[in-house]
């Protein structure tokens, strides 16, 4: 049997015509997954139910499950999975290692923990509220991990990023659950949160989230041609008339954006900015460029299949969307490393 050739092995046409392909297919799969993620559930409903619960509302109880729950998740499925796999995507692009994301660098802990002390310490139960004190989280933990990895002389590799990140997670997370301990509203406000859910959130939370995701996801396409430069490391960057310090600070600010917007959303989400970067790398191949156009439409496509796995699977109840994750991510990502598909970077 004859390999199919990898984008970068192909003809530049050849190439961007199969990307191209690529990338319709998976809006064409986009669309679909949120047309049954309005259907099915708990309570399965019928396509002409969910077109009159958008356009012909009638107030019946099938068309208030797909308008007043399943309209509302779907889309934070699709802006928190924009925001964690384009995140991952970046941060796996700035610190050329194939295995960071949100949670191995422990940004989605620092999140975690500013989100329980303003709620447990401060009051603060609404999202417009608290959703500030995540993005401090991310910002802490960004520096924090940064920090420690360049405790030896020199820049920080790669592994002393994911050693670092993996350290201060432990310590942020560890603060979290000490702090839920301490003041139990805390602990039962976010004790589902904690794990992840689409579940019990409106459209005003979509609303007030979607402009940082919006400004987060645009600042990385922005600098998506000077990261591929970067993956090359930093002197042939500067070779290449690339500013590092400049792209890694626009880099970083769409870093914090991107994840505190959805961990404050949603909850930490395990895997998903891990393993759909890989995909997009193993599909279009290394051009940041066509990576994060693949991720955006691969991000919501991932988290909108597992929110639906998790109510099927276990009805009349349903299996948190980040426990999905979890189990479809770690399983994946083993193949992957075992077979040798994952790719690093140009």
């Amino acid at each position: 049997m004859v390999d199919r050739p990898s984008p970068e092995t192909e003809p530049t046409a050849a190439a961007n015509l199969r990307r191209g392909g690529v990338l319709l297919g998976a809006a064409a799969l986009l669309v679909v997954v949120c047309v049954l993620s309005l259907l099915l559930g708990t309570r399965t409903v019928s396509p002409g139910t969910a077109w009159d619960a958008l356009f012909h509302y009638t107030s019946t109880d099938d068309q208030s499950v797909v308008r007043d729950l399943r309209v509302p998740r779907t889309v934070l499925g699709l802006l928190a999975g924009v925001a964690f796999a384009v995140c991952g995507a970046v941060i796996q692009a700035v610190t050329r290692n194939p295995l960071a994301d949100t949670q191995i660098l422990g940004i989605n802990s620092g999140a975690a923990l500013f989100v329980v002390i303003a709620i447990g310490f401060l009051g603060l139960t609404s999202f417009t509220s608290y959703v500030w004190f995540a993005f401090l989280g991310v910002a802490v933990a960004l520096v924090g991990v940064y920090l420690l990895g360049s405790a030896s002389r020199g820049s920080p590799t790669p592994v002393q990023l994911t050693l670092a990140g993996v350290a201060l997670g432990a310590v942020l997370e560890g603060a979290s659950s000490a702090v839920q301990l301490i003041r139990p509203r805390a602990f039962d406000y976010l004790r589902f949160w904690d794990v992840g859910s689409l579940a019990g959130r409106g459209l005003d939370i979509a609303g007030a989230v979607a402009p940082f995701i919006l400004v987060g996801t645009l600042l990385a396409v922005a600098v998506a041609r000077s990261l591929n430069a970067v993956a090359l490391g930093d002197d042939l960057a500067r070779a290449l008339g690339v500013d590092i310090t400049r792209t890694r600070i626009v880099a970083l600010v769409a870093i914090v954006l991107l994840a505190g917007g959805g961990t404050a959303a949603v909850g930490p989400i395990w895997f998903l900015g891990l393993v759909v970067p890989h995909l997009a790398r193993w599909v279009v191949g290394t051009d940041q460029r066509w990576i994060l156009a693949f991720t955006i439409l691969g991000g919501p496509i991932v988290l909108l299949i597992a929110d639906i796995v998790g109510r099927l699977v276990v009805r009349p109840g349903e299996l948190r969307v980040g426990i999905v994750t979890a189990f479809i991510g770690a399983p994946v990502l083993i193949w992957w490393i075992r077979t040798r598909k994952v790719v690093s970077g140009p």
